[in-house]
């Protein structure tokens, strides 16, 4: 079977916002997130949150957020995307959106790497290591930073993610090769031991004043097999990646990269640069600040914040789009700041779409799965059905578009 429909888009835009989840899977309690609800909580939190662009296509309509304006029609479509993927971080979130199931959870280690792991890494990088726990990255820097400087011994560290995070002072272990001791890292880390993500965590300052930079590198686990941006690249379908997509799925399947260090503001920036240079195909981007910033800080304020300004940046976006452009806006998995864990949480994601030339007001429901996103941009652009994922792309044409 194909793909082969009659499509009026030449460009889709999908925007995640890491994290916003909008509320508890079927098996949440399974992840121990059985109340999450990141949307709602953290509009609780803070009073109430005003987004009044995401509102118009349909975001109240997924999650009755406190703030909401009194009802009134959608012009996008507005649904819940059920993760089907096992595990709940951010490559098995994006990778399913982009087609791929992962049936087995990458492994975690929240007591520290065993000897197996460590003390092979040790020997490739020649030198004693600093850690070894489960840890959030301001805590084991303001706990070890002074040590690292006086060994030059790496902080090596995790979290509940399946993460293998190396954190170094830029004075002491230069970035570029922080970068090559991670490399080795991620080459070791294979087989029983594949986490998903070895993470470069540089940082500067002095005494207790320490502060992370921008040289913030993923190496990530290469999907398995192919993926939507695959499919796409191979059929010769320009793929724009923004932000940290490019490092989720290791460089690959991207004809153009724009990494976007700066957080949520430099990534809103080039989408409207892409947008506004008219480029055609699959344009892909991560607003990471939303979990790496407050989400796992559990910072509602700052988070709301963040939602907020998002917002406000998205009339512009919206104007932007032409009659044969789709957008959607998704997540990858939630993270609720307002829960006694600073991890991700089991939720669902919102799916909302917005086209000039699409209905209006459609509620599709809750979907099969994240890779619904990849099925319905696949018969968009004509390529042959992937083996996950029901496409809505029918739900959100007009009548006689087809």
């Amino acid at each position: 079977m194909t793909n082969k429909t009659p499509s009026i888009f030449r460009r889709v835009i999908v925007i995640v916002l890491d994290s916003l989840g909008v509320g508890a899977l079927p098996d949440a309690q399974e992840y121990g997130d059985a109340d999450s609800n990141t949307l709602l909580h953290l509009s609780q939190a803070v009073g109430g949150i005003h987004l009044p662009c995401l509102e118009k296509i349909g975001l109240g309509e997924v999650c009755p957020f406190l703030g909401r304006q009194p009802s009134r029609q959608p012009v996008g479509v507005f649904g819940r995307l059920k993760e089907i993927s096992q595990g709940k971080d951010s490559i098995i979130g994006h990778w399913e959106l982009m087609g791929l199931i992962t049936k087995t959870a990458f492994p975690t280690y929240p007591d520290g790497f065993p000897p197996e792991i460590i003390n092979p890494f040790k020997k490739a990088i020649g030198r004693e290591i600093l850690g070894n726990v489960a840890a959030s990255v301001t805590e084991i820097i303001n706990q070890l930073a002074e040590r690292h400087v006086e060994t030059g011994y790496p902080i090596v560290y995790t979290s509940a993610d399946s993460v293998f995070q190396i954190a170094a002072h830029e004075k002491v272990i230069p970035v570029k090769k922080l970068y090559k001791i991670c490399l080795k890292a991620r080459k070791m880390l294979q087989g029983s031991h594949s986490v998903g993500r070895v993470i470069a965590r540089p940082f500067l300052g002095h005494s207790k004043n320490w502060y992370r930079t921008s040289g913030r590198k993923d190496f990530s686990l290469p999907p398995p097999e192919a993926t939507l941006l695959d499919r796409l690249k191979d059929k010769g379908i320009l793929v724009t990646g923004i932000g940290k997509v490019i490092d989720i799925f290791a460089g690959r399947g991207f004809s153009l990269l724009y990494e976007c260090k700066e957080g949520n503001p430099s990534v809103v920036n080039k989408i409207e640069e892409v947008l506004n240079e008219k480029v055609d195909g699959f344009i892909f981007a991560n607003l990471v600040d939303f979990d790496m910033i407050y989400g796992h800080r559990n910072d509602s304020k700052g988070y709301a914040e963040a939602l907020q300004y998002f917002d406000d940046r998205l009339k512009n976006i919206l104007s932007l789009l032409a009659v044969d452009d789709l957008m959607m806006i998704v997540a990858d998995h939630g993270c609720d700041p307002t829960t006694p864990s600073t991890d991700h949480s089991r939720e669902y994601a919102p799916i909302l779409a917005y086209s000039p030339s699409m209905k209006k007001g459609i509620n599709l429901g809750v979907r099969s799965s994240f890779a619904d996103v990849a099925q319905t941009i696949a018969q968009i652009f004509n390529i042959s059905e992937l083996k996950h994922g029901k496409t809505f792309l029918k739900e959100i044409l007009e009548k006689g578009n087809f």
